[in-house]
């Protein structure tokens, strides 16, 4: 069983990994004119770290369900510092593009944790585990823009990720003598039955399916919303610096720890009403952000409600298809937050685009109809299904190689 002092390990090193997939957001301007990319190409940087995590979540998340999860946790580690390192002292464009989208393979060493440690924590502090690891990560994100800020204004953008190279180096090594071995048994399976396996539980699990579109239609809202911002805000009228700019990460933190209420809430079979209330408070956060030509509290009112309403349908989502059968996890995951990576990286090279050809104007109504989209989905989703409860509490579960099996009960 893991033990408290190795779970809050497991939540800063979740935080610290997922961080390096943000860290560029508030740096999309110094590494554009670095490396001679025009405003509407730069948010190829962000796409292309998300492709890279989309990636990694399809081709090595699903390993944890097949191999011991401490080897693939450390090994990742490690391979995610050097990657980080090449970033830090890629000579051109290609170079920069090819390391940073390692970097976003890499760091879905983070799945891998949660799963580890669903899996491995004792059953009576199961919740509070998953839920410190997840506060890493959710941590992580919100700090990542702040720390790459406040570093690049001092020391130069690539100093950020010379730092986090040193930082994942020294936590591999930490990990390393302290991860316990794993208890878990593993059912061989074939790599590739398990990469189709994967795919078949999006075909046949609605709530997985259902699920992951929604989470890629409001991670894409949010993508939106945050990659651009840096562009408005470091142009007149308001000429911020870089630490200014990631200030506005630490909005979010409001709306992130509200959020973790939500989980309670789900535990109730509230599920779908976190859902709506969710998609409709992302929808109303545009308002609030169109107001930035005229005022900055109307921004970080708009970040702390779209944040919080990211944050609790993402957990409502993960409440619902985690009633599932625990070897499977890893795959769940895997399909999961594919669908996620793939709404951060269209709404990265969208909403760079529509700013560069309709400023922020255009940026906010891209927004706004991508998020309504979402609450129009749910909602023709729930009606679909004849009552929003049958949906959500649809749990069936699949063995190893995904056939149908008895589903488990206990939410992660």
């Amino acid at each position: 069983m893991l033990t408290r002092p190795v779970i809050v390990l497991f939540s800063l090193a979740c935080g610290l990994a997922v961080a390096t997939v943000y860290f560029s957001q508030p740096l999309l301007d110094t590494i554009g004119a670095q490396f001679d990319m025009p405003t509407a190409q730069v948010g190829i940087v962000l796409t292309l770290t998300q492709i890279g995590y989309a990636i990694g979540l399809l081709l090595i998340v699903p390993l944890g369900d097949i191999i011991d999860q401490r080897r693939l946790i450390i090994g990742q580690t490690v391979l995610l510092g050097v990657s980080l390192t090449a970033t830090a002292i890629a000579p051109n464009t290609w170079a920069f593009l090819l390391s940073i989208t390692a970097v976003g393979a890499l760091a879905v060493v983070t799945q891998v944790m949660v799963t580890y440690t669903a899996v491995h924590a004792s059953p009576q502090r199961q919740g509070w585990a998953v839920g410190v690891v997840t506060g890493g990560i959710i941590s992580g994100i919100l700090l990542a823009r702040t720390v790459s800020g406040a570093l690049s204004d001092l020391l130069g953008w690539r100093s950020v990720y010379v730092a986090a190279a040193v930082a994942t180096v020294i936590t591999a090594g930490i990990l390393t003598r302290t991860l316990p071995e794993s208890t878990r048994t593993h059912r061989a399976l074939p790599y590739r039955r398990l990469l189709i396996s994967t795919l078949r539980l999006l075909r046949d699990e609605p709530v997985l399916r259902s699920r992951a579109i929604i989470a890629m239609l409001i991670f894409a809202a949010i993508t939106v919303l945050l990659t651009p911002m840096v562009l408005p805000l470091t142009s007149a009228p308001y000429h911020l610096s870089h630490t200014e700019v990631g200030l506005f990460g630490l909005a979010g933190a409001a709306g992130a720890l509200g959020a973790f209420k939500a989980g309670s809430w789900c535990d109730n079979g509230l599920a779908n009403r976190v859902t709506g209330g969710g998609l409709v408070l992302m929808l109303a956060a545009w308002v609030f952000a169109a107001t930035l030509p005229w005022t900055l509290f109307g921004l970080a009112v708009a970040v702390v409600i779209i944040d919080f309403g990211l944050q609790s349908v993402h957990v409502a989502n993960q409440s619902l298809i985690y009633r599932l059968n625990t070897e499977l996890h890893g795959r769940l995951t895997a399909a999961y937050m594919t669908f996620y990576s793939v709404g951060s990286a269209a709404g990265a090279i969208a909403s760079t685009w529509v700013y560069s050809a309709h400023g922020w104007t255009g940026v906010c109504v891209l927004g706004a109809v991508i998020s309504l989209g979402a609450l129009a989905y749910w909602i023709g989703n729930s009606t679909s299904s004849g009552t929003a409860a049958a949906a959500d509490t649809d749990s069936r579960c699949r063995d190893n190689a995904g056939h149908a099996c008895t589903a488990q009960n206990g939410a992660h």
